[in-house]
Formats: C-alpha cells, sequence, structure tokens
C-alpha cells in the first residue's frame, strides 16, 4: 500500500473509531445506560468494528500487513447486518418486526444515525478501498455465523432471566421458540447468502484489479525495429 492510501485508510479508520463513540455517547444520553445498550446487537458489532478499525489504523500507520481478511470481513459482514436489519426490519413500517421508533433528542436522533447507517457505510467503504482482494473463501460465510448465533442464544438465555428480548424477531415471550426457530433460520440464510456475496464481491474486485503476470516461459517476439544481423559469405572451396 503506498503512503498516500496508507494514509487515506487511516483517515477511513479513524472516521469509524470516532463515529463508534460518538454514537454510543449519544445515544446513551437518551433513556438508555452505557449498560443497558450493550446486550444490543447494534452495539456489539459496533463496538467491534471500532476496535477493529483503531487495530487497523494503528497497522496503517506503522506500514505494518493488514490484519486478516477473514477478520475483517467478519466484522464487517455484522456491522452490515446492522444497518440492513435496521433499516430494512426494524424501521420499516412495512416489515412484520417493524419497532416503534421513539420522540428522540436531535442527539440522541444522530447518535442512532451513526450506529446504524454511517458506522456501517464507512465500514463498506474501508472493506472495498483497503482491504486486500482475493483471500477470502466460501467456507468463511458458514463461519462468520458464529457469532450471530451465540448472540441468539445469550439472548434467549439472557430473556429467560430478565423476560425482556432486544428484538421482536427473537422474543420467545410473543413467539415462542418455535417462531423464534423460525425467525432464527430465515435470518441466517440471509446472514450466510450476504456472507457470500462479500466472498462473491470480493472475487470479482480481485479480477478486475488484477494484472496478468508475463509469461516466462513464453519465447519472446522478435524485435522488428531492429535491423537484421548481415548473414557471413560463405567462402568457396578450392
Amino acid at each position: 500500500m503506498s503512503l498516500r492510501r496508507r494514509r487515506l485508510a487511516v483517515a477511513f479508520r479513524l472516521a469509524i473509531v470516532i463515529s463508534v463513540l460518538a454514537g454510543i455517547v449519544l445515544t446513551a444520553l437518551g433513556p438508555a445506560t452505557v449498560t443497558g445498550l450493550l446486550p444490543y446487537f447494534t452495539i456489539q458489532s459496533n463496538l467491534a468494528v471500532g476496535l477493529f478499525a483503531g487495530y487497523a489504523a494503528w497497522r496503517a500507520g506503522q506500514r505494518r500487513p493488514e490484519p486478516p481478511s477473514a477478520l475483517k470481513g467478519a466484522v464487517t459482514l455484522y456491522i452490515t447486518i446492522t444497518g440492513v436489519v435496521y433499516h430494512l426490519v426494524l424501521a420499516n413500517p412495512a416489515s412484520p418486526f417493524a419497532m416503534t421508533q421513539p420522540d428522540r433528542a436531535p442527539g440522541e436522533a444522530l447518535g442512532n444515525q451513526l450506529l446504524h447507517t454511517v458506522v456501517p457505510l464507512l465500514a463498506l467503504a474501508d472493506w472495498t478501498l483497503f482491504d486486500p482482494r482475493g483471500r477470502l473463501r466460501l467456507r468463511y460465510a458458514a463461519w462468520w455465523l458464529a457469532f450471530p448465533l451465540a448472540y441468539l442464544g445469550f439472548a434467549l438465555v439472557r430473556g429467560l432471566i430478565v423476560h425482556r428480548y432486544p428484538y421482536p424477531f427473537i422474543d420467545a415471550g410473543q413467539l415462542g421458540y418455535a417462531g423464534v426457530t423460525v425467525s432464527a433460520v430465515f435470518f441466517a440464510v440471509a446472514f450466510w447468502l450476504l456472507g457470500l456475496l462479500f466472498v462473491g464481491l470480493d472475487r470479482a474486485l480481485s479480477r478486475w484489479g488484477a494484472t496478468p503476470p508475463p509469461d516466462l516461459g513464453a519465447t519472446p517476439p522478435p524485435d522488428l525495429g531492429a535491423p537484421a544481423e548481415p548473414t557471413p559469405p560463405v567462402g568457396r572451396s578450392a
């Protein structure tokens, strides 16, 4: 990575870190406390991508190699899930799992948009512009489901204790465990397909930006512009 690209990468990643911190602080100014926000996937995915962006910014500033692409793909997928689920499921009036959006103070509303819109877009841009291409494998899409499935288990166990669930599509009190299973399978398949999309985009960007290496075994073409070497005269026999 050139010095200019490294500086741009550092700037992008610092913007992600600042947006995550500002989003959490501004959101905590509302009715929810920081500890009350931690059980939400939104907060956990934002913290993950913020910590990773800070680490990646430090590595870029030190001219060290980029962090593992599989790990960066994972955190980018999780923050993308946060943005997609919020806009298409939770804040979409046409969704069966739409949540009533409260009247937020300006600071809290800004924090909400930072966490659900700005950070996902910045993380996607960073992944697209600066991540080394061609390193993702199809099996990663299945591995990346580990965290969402672990989060599901955490949310269900916590719900048994506090009788509250962070999202309506995993609310066992309203849907029952059969209903939660159906929605969990649906979202797991959707997240797996989204992971496959990441792998496909990685491969497409790799092919688009790659230049074929020279064939070292091929015979170089003749230089048609060079003068031909004179043929030595053939001596006559005596």
